[in-house]
């Protein structure tokens, strides 16, 4: 049996990089998958993606900035076994030249989308005394940053949520953790990063940078019951970029 069997998840953020990957590993592993994005044409590449893999996906368009698109969203999918908390921007900028709109996007959509996302799900997970929040999180989190200080704190948010909500679900059987990414290669992140992306693999333990499958099959760890015993912790997975 596939770890994921007649279970059901969804990933937000789900049409490209990181968040795609995980909705066509949970997929693979059984979960009917539900993902979330704003491009109704990605979705559509990342249901085919999921379906050639074997499994079920289901796209809706839904901007997690948008606490009316939240609501929707989680009145749509309703009861839950798995929630993958992966949509996130990351517009950078020194402070002094901080915008206030980019500064408001990046909070509405890594910290309070998420946040009132969970508050809609979380409950049902509660009554039915089993389910699995998984946060993507990010080094960031704990590594300063010159032009990053936004991105950076919503992060450390997550990673506080986290830990809050795995002391306040707990006991209901309800485990939440964060995933730590570090330099992964997906499109925005080489088109942002430019040069810069290269020369991060140096720094490195391994030498190299992540692939999003590396991060998707973390997230599948943490969302099964393979990692029963884990709960309001974060795991890192950067290559040991924060060890060196």
């Amino acid at each position: 049996m596939r770890t994921l069997e007649n279970q059901k998840a969804l990933v937000t953020g789900a049409t490209s990089g990181i968040g795609r990957a995980i909705a066509v590993k949970l997929a693979e592993e059984g979960a009917t998958v539900y993902f979330t994005g704003r491009r109704a044409e990605l979705g559509k590449e990342t249901v085919e993606l999921i379906e050639k893999a074997g499994g079920t996906g289901h796209f809706i368009v839904s901007d997690i900035a948008s606490i009316d698109d939240v609501r929707k969203l989680a009145a749509e999918v309703g009861e839950v076994d798995v929630l993958v908390n992966n949509a996130g921007i990351f517009p950078f900028s020194p402070t002094p030249e901080q915008s206030l709109e980019d500064y408001q996007r990046v909070f509405d959509v890594n910290v309070r989308g998420t946040y009132f996302l969970t508050a809609a799900l979380a409950p049902a997970m509660v009554a039915k005394g089993k389910g699995s929040i998984v946060n993507v999180s990010s080094i960031a989190a704990v590594v300063g940053t010159p032009i990053g200080s936004v991105y950076n704190a919503s992060k450390a948010a997550m990673d506080a949520l986290t830990r809050s909500w795995a002391v306040e679900f707990g006991q209901a059987g309800v485990r939440v953790n964060s995933i730590a990414p570090g330099p992964i290669r997906t499109d925005a992140a080489v088109e942002g990063a430019g040069e810069m992306f290269t020369a991060i693999t140096e720094l490195t333990a391994l030498k190299r940078v992540g692939e999003p499958e590396e991060i998707a099959e973390a997230v599948l760890f943490l969302a099964s019951d393979r990692s029963s015993y884990i709960t309001g912790t974060v795991i890192t997975a950067d290559g040991g970029y924060v060890a060196s």
